[in-house]
């Protein structure tokens, strides 16, 4: 059984910021990029994305360190809807730090609950990290 592990903080201004992001009302896609304070031992927002593109993204995700990325997506249906869902994402690549890993793997499932994240996914490669990619998590082949 899961057992919910919260190995740093998430300060209230982080929460509000990111219930904010989740109710915007742009019609572009945009993210918010997240990463652990070790000193601090807190998540902290590190960028803010406004009007971009998974590819924008995918250059800003370090190959050696975990990131945590809150993308309002854009997702245009083969029927002609529309919809923007909120997605997670959890880089976590391969060779970075074990402590590191520790931290970030460690407050995924708190922060994921606190902020009520449905769409959550994970990637080991940052450089697979694209649109192609994320469409397929989202559920089309």
């Amino acid at each position: 059984m899961a057992q919910n592990v919260q190995v740093c903080d998430i300060p209230e201004e982080v929460v509000e910021r990111l219930k904010k992001f989740r109710f915007r009302k742009e019609k572009n896609v945009a993210a918010i990029m997240l990463k652990v304070d070790k000193n601090s031992r807190k998540i902290v927002i590190e960028e803010d994305y406004e009007d971009c593109n998974i590819d924008e993204l995918q250059a800003e995700l370090p190959i050696s360190q975990p990131r945590y990325l809150v993308i309002s997506y854009v997702r245009n249906h083969s029927d002609g809807r529309v919809s923007y869902p909120l997605c997670f994402v959890f880089s976590s690549p391969v060779g970075c730090p074990p402590e590191q890993q520790m931290m970030y793997a460690g407050s995924v499932l708190s922060l994921i609950q606190t902020l009520g994240l449905t769409k959550t996914f994970d990637i080991r490669n940052p450089e697979d990290f694209d649109e192609e990619w994320l469409l397929e998590q989202l559920g089309k082949v």
